[in-house]
């Protein structure tokens, strides 16, 4: 890899650039940042997918993939991902490099007008965007939320999440609610639309063999038109702190399933943005839950056979812990149990330093193979970007290797559980 470089384009636009001929496709998004919020979320999920539909340029699907067939395939998709309290939307697309291409065409420049063509001249009717697209896609973002109750391991995540941060934005599902998704309105999603272009940071992001000084230059050019009147202010996250001794609220729901589903949420003191209690974090999730050798993992999973799955995510972004497991209807309270005597004996100190070093390897091995994927790197840099951090993988690598078992266990000592979720069969609600 040649390097990584940042480059401001204008006000509140940034471009990140890999710079690497490693790879035979090239990688490109543009991603606004804004709050997430419930006022806007449902906004937020629906617009890059009307705005996919079509430009002023190719107004429907069929010339937009004619388009993309001349670009010899490149892909341009909608991406809506939530950061904490922080909704990142826009686009991105990967295209075949012209290295390895006859005649060495400029894809990029193509495929940059093009991401700046859906970003900025939309396909609009009377001004607004097409009605017909804004309903049609409604409706999906509708059934979405309508599905979300048939994977039943991301429904009592969803649950917990909403009960845990009830009255946080961090609360709100990334697709809103189904009152939300209901009213939206050409009009309204025109009017957001407007004003998100003209006010929300942009991050773009390029990993391929182009140098970036000409990547740069070819996105002010396909991103000339962009209007910039805000003060870009990058969106936070809340984090609430000091929780102290809290008393844990569990919460049943009972549907027609074989399998439980046992959700734990945990409050931390603070979030992880500082570099080296990112990195703490990090191996103390991969040591408690976020590895196959992790103690849920090899203790709860193999050793004790109390559960189908269980592991464990932390949000750096928010300061807080999830553990996640199936079960058997009635082994509710073992497994309960269990996870909080793991967590404990973390807590308390009980590190074998193999188990450290096989977290530190597990975190560093998924860390460097973002090297060898374009758009895994997308997802790290928007991280960091997001973050205000801005260490490389080398460098987070590097940070990983100077944890000790005294940070593991003092992010284990303040984690507070406040809320579980368990969702059972019918006939264990009287259990």
């Amino acid at each position: 890899m040649k390097g990584v470089f940042e480059i401001p384009l204008t006000r509140g636009v940034r471009l990140t650039a890999v710079w690497d001929d490693r790879f035979k496709t090239g990688c490109l998004s543009a991603t606004l940042l804004a709050p997430h919020t419930k006022k806007t979320a449902s906004l937020n999920a629906v617009l890059p997918y009307v705005l996919r539909r079509g430009t002023a340029r190719c107004p429907d699907s069929e010339s937009l993939a004619a388009a993309m067939d001349e670009l010899y395939g490149a892909r341009i998709e909608p991406a809506i991902r939530k950061r904490g309290e922080v909704a990142a939307l826009g686009f991105c697309a990967d295209f075949p490099d012209a290295a390895f291409l006859p005649g060495r065409p400029d894809i990029l420049s193509g495929t940059a007008c093009l991401l700046g063509e859906l970003l900025l001249t939309p396909a609009t009717r009377g001004g607004r965007l097409r009605g017909d697209y804004v309903r049609s896609e409604r409706q999906n973002l509708i059934d979405d939320i309508n599905a979300e109750i048939n994977d039943k391991r991301s429904y009592a995540s969803l649950r917990l999440v909403e009960a845990m941060f009830r009255g946080e934005s961090y609360g709100v599902s990334k697709l809103g609610t189904l009152a939300d998704a209901a009213n939206i309105s050409p009009y309204a999603l025109t009017k957001y639309y407007k004003e998100l272009i003209a006010t929300a940071p942009l991050e773009l992001f390029y990993c391929g063999a182009e140098e970036p000084e000409r990547v740069a230059r070819v996105l002010r050019e396909a991103l000339a038109s962009l209007p910039r009147t805000g003060t870009f202010a990058m969106p936070t996250t809340q984090v609430r702190a000091g929780f102290g001794d809290v008393k844990e609220k569990i919460i049943r729901e009972t549907m027609d399933v074989t399998q439980g589903r046992l959700e734990m949420g945990f409050r931390l003191d603070r979030d992880g943005q500082e570099e080296p209690r990112y990195a703490a974090l990090a191996v103390f999730n991969a040591l408690f839950g976020g590895s196959a050798t992790s103690r849920l993992f090899l203790n709860v999973r193999e050793r004790l056979a109390l559960c189908y799955y269980a592991g464990s995510t932390v949000d750096r972004n928010k300061g807080a812990l999830f553990v996640s497991a199936g079960i058997d209807p009635d082994k509710f309270e073992e497994a309960h149990s269990e996870i909080l005597a793991q967590l404990a004996s973390l807590a308390n100190g009980f590190i074998e330093p193999w188990e450290l070093e096989a977290a530190k390897r597990g975190v560093i091995s998924s860390l460097l193979a973002c090297l060898d994927e374009p758009m895994g790197l997308e997802g790290l840099y928007l991280d960091r970007a997001i973050l205000g951090s801005r260490p490389g993988p080398e460098e987070f690598a590097a940070l990983c290797q100077l944890v000790t078992a005294e940070d593991v266990a003092a992010i284990a000592s303040e984690a507070k559980l406040t809320h579980t979720y368990f969702l059972t069969a019918e006939a264990d609600a009287d259990a």
